[in-house]
């Protein structure tokens, strides 16, 4: 039992180290002028000045955030009211909210960006939109993470009995769903959204089948930069790298104190 216990810890942290060995390489190419023997040569942080110091690379971040916030609120407002009148109204018809919501799991981005194109791009309406079209689809492929999320918040407050316990009070439905159910869920909605931002924030088939070289999100950027310097390239992976792993300790967090407060709420209810 002993061996068990000390070789699982050892493991772990031998694959731990062995995926942190690209990040680790990463960031020392980015802070050397060059690296073409054992040790590299030139040791500056010109790489990273000149990103954040760089208009382009800073629209192109305000860019891949607001392509982030509105996909995002889109869905979560879809979300949130096809989960209310599934579960107040039509429980019924749960299973098949659900069972579309899940779809998305199998369609690959290239399949998706090209039948959107063959389906809009001839539109006489705003359908037609470039940057349209690149919504509707990352708001297709975040859809299940928002779902799941959205619907794992509403079962974790048991939803039926706060909204009945609101009903009693003289509330609407509405009202109760909105006041009531939603601030109870947030952090759920939250965690749902952060997931969302990784998946968006990592986009490139999409966004270059889409809307072209021309509205550059980081992915693009960094194909971009990899043409010409390779020393910012790295640069420019290891922001994105950065970003991606602060998600996910915000991920962590929030979780780990939704589980806090459902034990806390159980052992009140116990009590």
């Amino acid at each position: 039992m002993k061996k068990k216990n000390i070789g699982a810890p050892i493991v772990m942290l031998i694959i731990i180290i062995y995926m942190l060995i690209p990040l680790v390489v990463s960031i020392i190419y980015s802070m050397f002028d060059k690296w073409t023997s054992i040790v590299p040569e030139g040791f500056n942080l010109e790489n990273y000045k000149t990103l954040f110091t760089d208009p382009a690379f800073l629209a192109t971040m305000g860019r891949t955030v607001l392509m982030c916030i509105i996909p995002i609120f889109v869905t979560i407002i879809i979300v949130l009211l096809a989960l209310f009148v599934t579960t107040v109204y039509f429980p019924k018809l749960e299973k098949y909210v659900q069972l579309i919501c899940m779809i998305p799991y199998t369609i690959q981005g290239v399949i998706l960006s090209v039948s959107i194109l063959s389906l809009y791009v001839s539109s006489p309406t705003f359908l037609s939109n470039r940057l349209v079209m690149l919504f509707g689809a990352y708001c297709i492929i975040i859809l299940p993470y928002i779902y799941q999320g959205i619907r794992n918040g509403m079962r974790a407050v048991n939803m039926p009995m706060l909204l009945e316990a609101a009903e009693m009070l003289g509330a609407s439905k509405m009202y109760a769903f909105f006041k009531v159910i939603v601030p109870n869920i947030l952090s759920a909605i939250i965690v749902s959204s952060l997931l969302a931002v990784g998946i968006i924030f990592g986009d490139y088939v999409l966004v270059r089948n889409l809307a072209g070289t021309s509205f550059q999100n980081m992915q693009i950027y960094l194909y971009q930069t990899m043409k010409s310097d390779s020393t910012k390239s790295s640069a420019v992976f290891v922001v994105i790298m950065m970003v991606t792993f602060i998600i996910t300790a915000v991920v962590l967090f929030l979780k780990s104190r939704e589980g806090k407060q459902h034990a806390e709420m159980k052992a009140k209810v116990k009590e």
